[in-house]
């Protein structure tokens, strides 16, 4: 029994070791030679870093395209979901309050017409991408505030919906809105 305990322990310490010291440092290693040193891809607008590219984050102007809400706050370091079901009692007040939310902001659009993705968390919390009908029912508000053609904003999404060959149709709401604070 003495042998097998000792083995144990053993095993229990070069595994210690490996996942906890050798494996973070060759992945650290391999984030060093990329071309950001690990740091994510930047979006710099002015010479000033606004953004991560594969990171959302909070955009509540209503002059600017909303993403997709998060469970952890936009808060990369804690990539996570909220973990509730669609049965939850508070998961559902959430929501709720989203779509009551999403309408007092968007008053042209009815509840049905709310993509669910703009109520709802992406399972990191950190989706930068929203499907083109998200961007669409933003229109109205966006070209009310900022006193442009609706036409010109839906040309706008569909010059930044990425079109992938085996996913479906999605826009970075980070570049769509410098693309939409560029517009003149």
């Amino acid at each position: 029994m003495k042998r097998n305990l000792f083995i144990s322990l053993r095993l229990t310490l070069v595994m210690l070791v490996l996942l906890a010291v050798i494996y973070p440092l060759i992945i650290a290693a391999a984030g060093y030679f990329t071309s950001n040193k690990g740091n994510g891809k930047q979006v710099i607008v002015n010479g000033k870093v606004v953004g991560y590219e594969l990171i959302g984050q909070r955009f509540t102007d209503d002059k600017y395209f909303q993403g997709r809400p998060s469970a952890v706050d936009y808060h990369a370091d804690g990539s996570a979901g909220s973990n509730k079901g669609p049965s939850n009692p508070d998961y559902l007040k959430t929501v709720s309050e989203r779509i009551d939310s999403f309408i007092v902001h968007n008053k042209t659009i009815e509840r049905k017409d709310i993509p669910a993705e703009l109520v709802t968390a992406s399972g990191s919390g950190l989706d930068p991408h929203i499907s083109p009908s998200s961007a669409f029912v933003q229109v109205p508000r966006i070209a009310s505030v900022r006193n442009l053609s609706e036409e010109k904003l839906k040309q706008l999404i569909q010059a930044h919906t990425e079109h992938g060959l085996l996913s479906p149709e999605k826009i970075n709401v980070l570049q769509l809105n410098i693309a939409l604070d560029d517009l003149k």
